[in-house]
């Protein structure tokens, strides 16, 4: 919800502040590349203070500078917060994952839909909310994030159980080292490139629809039930009949077409609406898959798969929204949008140099434990303190045997 609180605010702060749409998707910018880097130090600092404290930490730091960005005179000094508020973002995404992953008993899979389904429904009813604190004042939704936030952050001192400190501290240059791993590093490039056009819609076609900020509200929450409801139900159902690749060429495919939809027709107020709520279909349905594919394929610790791919996707998605500011200045409307297209083509040539680790991972997943699986995993659990990573590097050792090396 905090994410699409700000969204449709875009256009207004750009006329209460004076200022160019380019000076406001830095809002996304600083945000956004500042989540990217810090991903890589979270893995560092909830190895060592435990998950829970690095869950509380990260929405202590979203509730203090949402609050203060609330109280800012100028776009600057909001972008400044914005940034204090990407580093609380980064720590609470990258370790809430992990732990959804560790605590549920649907399998992973399943906790990934259920991540994702939560994010969906948050991004549908964040921006309705910020709609309706932004026709009061462009200052309600910073507010109306902080106390969000707060209230998430009570519930998870409450309910979220205490997590000790890791018996391996990880190191602060894991999730670099791990993009070694060609399969980590494709996928997280494709989510890099499928991020650049994901945010060049979400952070300026705000400003192509001459919207008030609670009927830009509404376009947005209809944008994000959609991402819900092909996150939960969309994405299990064409995974299962056409495979993760496949389904992911598809909806690239789709996404590239209504990028360009908006880039054709910029000043066609229904054209840009409709294809802006209809990317809901395929941002629900890429979010589940390529994540999914991520924890799959990924040949290190889930924690660090998650901080890796989050690093590489988000530099993507901070960039984008200032680029399509910046190119709207020097060019036209059309561009931006156009490139954004391309770049969703250019993710699914790079997804298809891992079809074969996708396609082996999706068999995986419809196979039953193997005897000498269950037996590998019996053996290291049986001995106490080996942490968690060891028992993945065993199992990865014994699918190279059953499946051959990915």
């Amino acid at each position: 919800m905090g994410i699409g609180l700000v969204d449709p605010i875009l256009p207004s702060l750009a006329v209460k502040l004076q200022a160019t749409p380019s000076q406001v998707e830095l809002l996304f910018t600083s945000y956004l590349v500042v989540t990217a880097v810090m991903m890589l130090i979270t893995g560092w600092v909830s190895s060592r203070i435990g998950a829970k404290r690095t869950l509380v930490a990260g929405l202590i730091l979203i509730v203090i500078f949402a609050g203060i960005a609330g109280t800012s005179g100028s776009i600057n000094e909001i972008v400044g917060f914005r940034a204090g508020w990407g580093l609380g973002n980064a720590l609470f995404i990258a370790t809430s994952l992990a732990v959804i992953v560790g605590s549920a008993s649907g399998g992973m899979a399943g906790a990934i839909v259920l991540y994702e389904t939560a994010l969906g429904v948050g991004i549908a009813c964040g921006p309705l909310l910020g709609g309706l604190l932004g026709n009061i004042s462009w200052r309600g939704p910073f507010y109306g994030v902080s106390v969000l936030m707060s209230i998430a952050m009570i519930a998870t001192i409450i309910l979220v159980p205490k997590s000790p400190p890791a018996e391996r501290k990880t190191s602060i240059i894991e999730p670099i080292a791990a993009l070694k791993h060609r399969a980590l590093a494709t996928t997280g490039l494709t989510g890099l490139l499928y991020n650049w056009c994901f945010f060049t819609i979400l952070g300026y076609a705000p400003f192509l629809m001459n919207l008030s900020p609670l009927r830009l509200g509404a376009v947005f929450c209809g944008w994000g039930v959609l991402v819900a409801i092909f996150a939960i139900f969309g994405a299990p159902w064409f995974k299962a009949r056409f495979g993760t690749p496949n389904t992911l060429y598809g909806s690239f495919a789709l996404m590239a077409i209504l990028s360009a939809v908006i880039g054709i027709w910029p000043g066609n107020k229904t054209a840009v609406i409709a294809a802006v709520i209809a990317s809901g279909i395929v941002i629900g349905m890429n979010n589940t898959l390529v994540t999914t594919a991520v924890m799959s394929i990924a040949p290190v610790p889930r924690p660090i798969a998650s901080a890796t791919y989050g690093f590489v996707r988000f530099i993507g998605g901070g960039l984008a929204p200032f680029a399509a500011g910046k190119l709207v200045e020097h060019y036209n409307t059309h561009v931006p949008f156009l490139l954004g297209s391309g770049t969703v083509i250019v993710g699914a040539l790079v997804l298809a140099t891992v079809h074969r680790s996708l396609t082996a991972a999706d068999a995986e997943s419809r196979q039953p434990v193997s005897h000498e699986r269950a037996d590998a995993e019996a053996a290291v659990a049986e001995v106490p303190g080996i942490p968690d990573e060891a028992i993945l590097a065993e199992e990865a050792r014994v699918e190279d045997r059953v499946y051959g090396p990915s």
